[in-house]
Order: C-alpha cells, then structure tokens, then sequence
C-alpha cells in the first residue's frame, strides 16, 4: 500500500491468521505483491493454502520477537498476535513479546524502508469500559494484572510504542482498534463467541453461554472489517480509529439467531463468567465514517448465513468448540478472584 494508490511490495505480519490472511486476499486483489510472515504459533498454513500458485505471494515462517529483514517493502501491516481468549492465556508470555518486541521489530522495517505502517490494535484496549459506546477517545478501565492482562497490555504497549515511532523516527504509522470480527477461517476452537456457538449448534450440543448472557458485543463480518482497515492505510490519520459494526446484541440473542441460522434445536446452557470478561462493547464509529467514508454493511444474520457453510465444513473434519479457560494462577491471584465482581 503506497501513499499514493500504486501497487507495491507489502510485508503481512501474522500472515496466516484469521484476518491476516483475509487482507493478503484483499492486497493480492489490488495488485500489489505480498510477503507474508507467520510462525505458526496459531496462524493457520491450511488459510494461505489456496494462495500456493499465487506468483505475487510469498510465505516466510519467521517469529518476528526475532529481527528480521526480507528486504524493500512499501508497507507493513502488523497483525502478528494470538487474538483469541484460548490462545493468549495458553501463550500468555508470547502475547507480551510479540506486542513489544515483535511491534518493535516490525516498526524497524518499516521506519529503515520509510514504509507505511499499520497496527492491529483492539477494543480490549477499552477493558470492561465504563463509557459506551466507546469512542477513540476513551482511556479505557483494564485490569493491568488480571488474567486477560497478556493480551489487553500487550495492545495497549504496542499502540504507545507504534506512537513514539510516529513522534520520535517519523514513521507514518496508523493505528486501526478491531471489534470483535468473525466469518470463515475464524477458528472452531477459538474460544470466540461467533465460532463456539456456531460450532456447538451444528453439533447438536447446549450452546454455552457465560454468565446470564446479557452482556453485549457488535459483530463485524470479515469483508467489511478488512475494507476498514485497507481504507484506513490509505489515510493520513495517525491517531487510533475503531473498526467495528456498532449494532449491539446481547449473547443471548446472537445464541437465538445462530439458532435459527443454523436450524439446529440445542439448548442453552448457562456458565459463570470469566474473570475481568467485558460487560458491554460497542464501538463509536463516527470517526471512521467522517475520515474513511466507512460503516459496515451485512448484519449479523446475513454475515451468519455467508459463513454457515465453513462452519459446516469445519464440524464436518471434526473441530469443536473450546470452553472459556482460566490461566495458570498464583496463590494471590486465586484469593484475588474470591472478590472479584464477576
């Protein structure tokens, strides 16, 4: 992605992940060339598998915590992360490593190839707000030590040190904020609302739902995040933008729409909820749709019916949904959770 709309070289972190793979998709479409790199800690080679013929495309198995340099890029787009709940409590210290040292690492290509840059940020940098909807503007209420603290701080890390490349070296950076996002590739067992429920529910088994299932999340189908985040590497804006759908639904509700997608006559079940788990998440997107002309545009029953048949082919090879888990925890940490609000 150039400033100027030319094709060009483009370096993608996290290549193989969920939505890394979908963008080399979408560049490889514009025309440009691109490296992917990924290490295969949750990215997926299965996602990059129809792009093998593909004479624009390159795939380099690389942990960017470790320097690298596969020469002359335009742009790099950042999305190396474990993203999901199961993988970055599984991978909490990698999560931390690859927010500082590998963004860190990423920021050094594109700052000695004067190259675009933009980062994978996420509303997790909001927490469990206390402003909703969510604008740019908001701080956030994290827990800085809890158990979901590798992935939050992690983003939050990566976005100051993503700005002080701007202020210090010049870079031009972006930084895009991700609501939660679903479609096909997302993983069965990635511990994610959209993927867990849709999985149960074409195995015939109780949909978990964590807590009374009043807490709320906005689902953006995949297409329409990646459209977002390729207009926002086309801007000038330097500052975080939200990237997400802001039509609200409880869990309990999105649990009776896959229900009805999907035709399947499960029950639901309830579970406690997960320490620090968000109560609410919605983002504000006026800045997004003032600065980018963006806002989604296929609504959750829609973007379910567009992707009901990767689930199917997914339970079909025998993937099931994982359950909410906890991390490894200390002593303190245990007696910490007896007075948890959750």
């Amino acid at each position: 992605m150039t400033n100027h709309g030319k094709t060009g070289r483009i370096l993608v972190t996290g290549a193989a992940g969920f939505l890394g793979s979908h963008l080399c998709d979408a560049l490889l479409a514009e025309g440009h060339s691109v490296v992917g790199v990924d290490n295969f800690s949750t990215g997926k080679p299965a996602n990059l598998a129809h792009l093998k013929r593909e004479s624009r495309f390159e795939l380099v198995e690389h942990d960017i915590c470790n320097p690298f340099d596969f020469g002359t890029v335009a742009f790099v787009f950042n999305f190396a992360s474990p993203a999901s709940p199961v993988d970055y409590m599984r991978l909490g210290i990698e999560t931390l490593r690859v927010g500082s040292e590998g963004t860190k690492n990423a920021l050094e290509i594109a700052r000695k190839y004067h190259a675009g840059f933009l980062h994978a940020s996420t509303s997790e940098c909001y927490g469990d707000p206390t402003v909703h909807p969510q604008p740019e503007s908001y701080w956030g209420h994290v827990n800085p030590i809890g158990p979901r603290s590798v992935y939050d701080e992690a983003k939050r890390f990566s976005e100051a040190l993503v700005m002080a490349y701007h202020r210090y070296h010049h870079v031009n950076t972006r930084l895009v904020r991700i609501f939660n996002t679903y479609g096909p590739r997302l993983q069965s067992s990635d511990g994610r609302v959209i993927s867990n429920l849709m999985t149960q529910a074409l195995h015939g088994e109780d949909l978990t739902i964590y807590g009374d299932g009043t807490q709320t999340r906005s689902f953006c189908y995949v297409s329409d995040e990646i459209d977002g985040i390729l207009r926002l590497s086309r801007s000038s804006e330097h500052l975080p933008v939200n990237i997400g759908n802001p039509d609200e639904w409880t869990i309990l509700e999105c649990a009776r729409q896959i229900l009805d997608v999907t035709g399947s006559s499960s029950k639901i079940r309830f579970e406690p909820l997960p320490q620090d788990d968000p109560v609410q998440r919605q983002p504000n997107i006026a800045k997004a749709k003032r600065l980018l002309g963006w806002e989604p545009k296929i609504d959750l029953r829609t973007g379910l019916q567009l992707c009901l048949d990767y689930f199917r082919q997914s339970v079909e090879r025998g993937e099931r949904a994982t359950p909410a888990i906890s991390p490894p925890q200390s002593r303190a940490s245990v007696t910490q959770q007896t007075s948890a609000r959750h």
